[in-house]
């Protein structure tokens, strides 16, 4: 029970054409030739004229349907590529492994964030400028030699759930997954997802993985900001949980 207890408590932008005018010319022919002839000229003309004009018509629809693309075009730039270029222009965290040979676990890490020593914390690190993420490891020992005598995922998990809503910061707190995985030599690995709203930050996203080991009890902690006007973005989220599942007991020297 003591074990137990220990567990719960440290863990998105006209053209105009001129069509070549025969209107002197065809003047001049009016002035040569019979009135019958200039009937069968002014027929041809008018036809000729007829043709001028759906030529115009034709080549106005053109260039009217061509606006329209162009206009349609320049919407779709100006609605979409600003998500498209932030997409694009998204930080992508770059990882590297760290190792604590004493304590004996490895995961990986973001390059750029700062390790801070805390009480209580086997290592932290946070975010530049941006403390509210975070990733922390804590060893503890304890008397049991695997999880499985701890009880299944989804059990503490709900411990881990109770733990957060004792806090008096706390809000509101809801599992979104349990897994269970194997690590290194066999080892039975849990991992959760959680959010939880508090007084202190808003709301986060939790990812926590935790093993035992020669009876310790390793915790993983992953706490991320995830507000609803700023939600965790998708890669960033995949990069959190690449981190949750490196998290394993030390490899053997």
């Amino acid at each position: 029970m003591a074990s137990k207890n220990c567990f719960a408590l440290v863990h998105h932008r006209l053209l105009k054409q001129s069509y070549g005018s025969s209107h002197s010319s065809h003047k001049t022919l009016f002035s040569i030739v019979s009135p019958k002839q200039s009937s069968s000229i002014q027929n041809c003309n008018a036809q000729i004229k007829g043709n001028e004009t759906q030529k115009d018509i034709v080549f106005s629809l053109c260039i009217s349907k061509r606006k329209l693309n162009l206009s349609l075009l320049a919407v779709f730039l100006c609605g979409f590529m600003p998500n498209t270029t932030k997409t694009l222009l998204a930080e992508e965290i770059e990882l590297e492994r760290y190792t604590d040979s004493k304590e004996g676990f490895t995961l990986l890490r973001p390059s750029s964030w700062i390790k801070i020593d805390k009480a209580g914390a086997s290592v932290l690190f946070e975010e530049a400028n941006n403390g509210g993420n975070n990733i922390g490891v804590v060893v503890n020992p304890i008397r049991l030699e695997s999880l499985e005598e701890f009880g299944s995922p989804q059990f503490v998990a709900d411990k881990l759930i109770q733990a957060e809503r004792r806090k008096e910061s706390t809000k509101d707190a809801e599992v979104i997954g349990v897994t269970e995985r194997a690590g290194q030599r066999g080892l039975q690995v849990y991992e959760f997802e959680y959010k939880v709203d508090s007084t202190r930050g808003g709301m986060k996203r939790i990812f926590t993985a935790a093993f035992v080991a020669s009876k310790k009890l390793y915790l993983l902690n992953i706490s991320h900001s995830d507000k609803p006007e700023s939600p965790l973005e998708t890669d960033k989220r995949m990069t959190l949980e690449q981190i949750l599942h490196s998290f394993d007991v030390a490899p053997l020297t």
